[in-house]
C-alpha cells in the first residue's frame, strides 16, 4: 500500500468520524451508542472505500439499528466529505461492522475464566497437601 493511500485513509477516518458524531447524530435521534470509526480501506483509485465502525450500545438491537442508520446515510456522509476534503472524487462508502473489539472482549472473558479455573485448581491441590 502506498503512503498516499495510507494518508488518505487516515484523513477519511477522521472526517467520517466527525460527520457521524456531529451532523448525523443531530439528524438521526435514533442513532445511539458509542460509535467509533476504527479504520478505512480506500481502493487505490479512490472510487470506493470500506469504512469499519465499532458500536457500543446498550443492546444488540440498538447496535443493529445504529449500523442500519449509518449505512442508510452513506450518501449524506459522502456529501459532507466532499465539502471538507480536497479530493477529485470522494469514494463511495460501504460501512462494515468491525467485530475486532467484541472479539477482543470475548477473548478477555475467556482468559479471565481460564485464570479463575486455574486458581480454583491450585486451591484444590493446596488442600490435598
Amino acid at each position: 500500500m502506498s503512503r498516499r493511500t495510507d494518508r488518505v485513509d487516515g484523513e477519511l477516518q477522521r472526517e467520517i468520524s466527525a460527520v457521524i458524531s456531529g451532523e448525523l447524530k443531530n439528524r438521526e435521534p435514533e442513532l445511539k451508542g458509542l460509535i467509533s470509526v476504527t479504520g478505512v480501506d480506500a481502493a487505490p483509485d479512490f472510487k470506493t472505500a470500506k469504512v469499519y465502525v465499532s458500536i457500543y450500545a446498550v443492546s444488540e438491537e440498538e447496535k443493529k439499528t445504529s449500523l442500519a442508520i449509518i449505512r442508510a446515510n452513506a450518501g449524506l456522509v459522502r456529501r459532507e466529505l466532499a465539502r471538507v476534503m480536497r479530493m477529485r472524487t470522494v469514494p463511495a462508502l460501504t460501512f462494515l461492522e468491525d467485530g475486532s473489539m467484541a472479539y477482543g472482549s470475548h477473548m478477555d472473558e475467556l482468559f479471565a475464566s481460564l485464570h479463575e479455573a486455574d486458581r480454583g485448581a491450585d486451591a484444590d491441590s493446596d488442600e490435598e497437601r
